[in-house]
């Protein structure tokens, strides 16, 4: 598997905010390594590479996952880069962590791969199952489970919940009603940058 396991601060650094790795923040305000220092006007490819390892890192995919996205997106009428956006924003890891289930990304992921969540009364176990418009989301009634969610959402990761997401904090129980819409996307990308970069491949 190559989820990435390093220092999440350095990403961040580098990157910019990336809200679903990590909640940290860095007193730094320069990119890591010997060379952040220095300014210097980036490409046209190092734009397209920063955008495209913001999705990677944010949304906490591999290369060949983020890869079979964008093919996927190019399929669907619209604009690839908002339907990437959309399609990644609706995998059942990302849905969790915007409900404020989870803190991070790779939390909520491992409150899916435990088999914390129910979607529509069964147990799902993959992170990036796309949830669609009606689904039902719900804990596992199991005191473990109970304890765990509602010490996350004492310290929600973000502020808001998105306007296709509604959730019932004394049941803990959340509905999708809808697609999101690209305003409510919590990463500042332009992912014009990220169709342009997969263009060749």
């Amino acid at each position: 598997m190559s989820r990435y396991r390093g220092p999440k601060l350095r990403i961040s650094r580098k990157l910019g905010d990336l809200p679903g790795l990590t909640r940290k923040k860095s007193k730094k305000n320069a990119p890591a390594g010997e060379h952040g220092q220095q300014v210097s006007k980036p490409s046209e490819y190092a734009l397209r590479l920063e955008e495209k390892q913001k999705l990677r890192f944010n949304y906490g995919l591999g290369e060949k996952q983020l890869l079979k996205n964008v093919k996927a997106a190019k399929k669907v009428q619209g604009s690839t880069g908002v339907i990437l956006l959309q399609i990644l924003e609706m995998r059942l890891d990302n849905t969790i962590f915007r409900l404020g289930l989870a803190p991070t990304i790779p939390a909520s992921r491992q409150l899916v791969n435990h088999g914390h969540i129910l979607v529509n009364n069964r147990r799902i176990s993959i992170c990036s199952y796309q949830c669609k418009p009606g689904d039902l989301i719900s804990i596992q009634q199991k005191e473990s489970s109970i304890k765990l969610i509602n010490k996350y959402l004492e310290s929600p990761g973000l502020a808001n919940i998105p306007n296709h997401l509604e959730l019932q904090k004394n049941t803990l129980t959340a509905k999708v009603n809808g697609i999101i819409d690209r305003d409510w996307v919590a990463l500042q990308l332009n992912e014009l940058l990220v169709v342009e970069y997969y263009s060749k491949k």
